[in-house]
């Protein structure tokens, strides 16, 4: 009876697991702040095994975490939150200064260079299945090498 109970509690668990999309993180940092700023942006590239998407977010250092996009609107920049950002099957989704991004609102105290921010994603399924992913995204310095966009100085690799 033990050995049937552990099976069931197996596969129950294993069939939960299958349903949580799973989500690579690469280069997720935080810009890091002046003092009496009380906003930043955190930025990372996120590839998802099944198409699912970021529906909230949330950290500890901040009283605010929205995802957020800046777009063009009638040759204005504007920035806005978004309901949820899409994360397409096997295609990697870039969170960069100047289009996607977390915004980290009403923080607590100002970040600094060479911090970790720990950071949370709600994610959803396809099928509406929802999970939650910690990140771990150090802080850097703006004009740094390290904070610039993919593609651009000391991080441009082939």
């Amino acid at each position: 009876m033990k050995s049937l109970f552990a099976a069931a509690l197996l596969t129950l668990t294993a069939h939960a697991w299958a349903q949580a999309p799973a989500v690579e993180v690469q280069d997720a940092w935080v810009r890091a702040t002046v003092a009496q700023q009380k906003s930043t942006g955190a930025f990372m590239r996120l590839t998802a095994k099944a198409d699912s998407r970021v529906v909230a977010a949330r950290s500890p250092v901040a009283g605010v975490v929205e995802v957020h996009e800046m777009a063009m609107e009638k040759d204005v920049m504007r920035m806005r939150a978004v309901p949820a950002l899409a994360l397409p099957a096997g295609q990697t989704v870039e969170l960069k200064p100047g289009g996607y991004h977390v915004m980290l609102m009403d923080l607590k105290a100002p970040v600094k260079a060479g911090e970790v921010v720990p950071l949370t994603l709600t994610l959803e399924s396809a099928g509406g299945q929802r999970s939650t992913l910690d990140i771990q995204a150090e802080v850097r310095a703006l004009g740094t090498p390290a904070a610039m966009p993919a593609g651009h100085g000391a991080m441009h690799k082939h």
